[in-house]
């Protein structure tokens, strides 16, 4: 298959939809956590969290174009400063999934969902007990891009993972709790460690053979 940007614009629209999500690859699978001023707990899937920097630790994520009011999960953000990150594993993908469902305001994907909540060293924000990596974020800086969605950058404030799942060198290993990620808008995949090389010196690169 070869298509132009004419071709690609002149797809039938969920066949496009599938593709154009699915040809970055896989993507980090992750449960965004919130918290109302008025104390609702929110939970929402999101399959677009990068990293920003290492010093000081800066995360960013890609809100699609927002409603008047904010849907739940920018609309807390916004109001507290405060969110989670959590990692999605194997054991509980489909009810992760299912949070990406637009429920009425004011009900939460915690409950809904069952997924349990839990609070760590008194932040603010709701951790998914379940997940094996959970991250503590502070809102900095939220960029209205040229397609309307928005870029929400964040600093993190507190990590909890399994000293299990890090070895010596503060490598994440994300097979250790069978971590996934997301192949498109749907599409769930295993995630296991294949190899590890050191740091690229341009002295000590291998002769490559063709």
């Amino acid at each position: 298959m070869q298509l132009n940007k004419a071709e690609l614009e002149a797809l039938e629209r969920k066949y496009r939809l599938n593709l154009i999500n699915s040809i970055s690859g896989v993507k980090p699978a992750n449960l965004i956590g919130t918290k109302s001023a008025a104390g609702q707990e929110n939970l929402a899937i999101f399959s677009s969290v990068v990293h920003l920097g290492s010093n000081p630790a800066e995360l960013g994520f890609v809100l699609r174009p927002q409603s008047e009011p904010p849907r739940d999960t920018y609309a807390n953000i916004l109001s507290s400063g405060y969110y989670t990150i959590n990692h999605i594993s194997a054991s509980f993908i489909q009810k992760a999934h299912y949070t990406s469902a637009k429920l009425e305001r004011g009900e939460s994907e915690f409950e809904r969902m069952k997924l349990e909540s839990e609070y760590l060293s008194d932040f603010f924000a709701p951790f998914v007990k379940a997940s094996a990596v959970k991250l503590g974020m502070k809102h900095q800086e939220s960029i209205l891009l040229p397609n309307g969605c928005t870029f929400v950058m964040g600093s993190v404030e507190l990590l909890h993972a399994a000293e299990a799942s890090i070895n010596d060198l503060g490598q994440l290993d994300l097979a250790d709790y069978q971590g996934v990620g997301i192949g498109g808008l749907n599409t769930y995949y295993g995630l296991q460690k294949l190899d590890s090389f050191p740091y690229v010196r341009e002295d000590e690169i291998p002769d490559f053979q063709a």
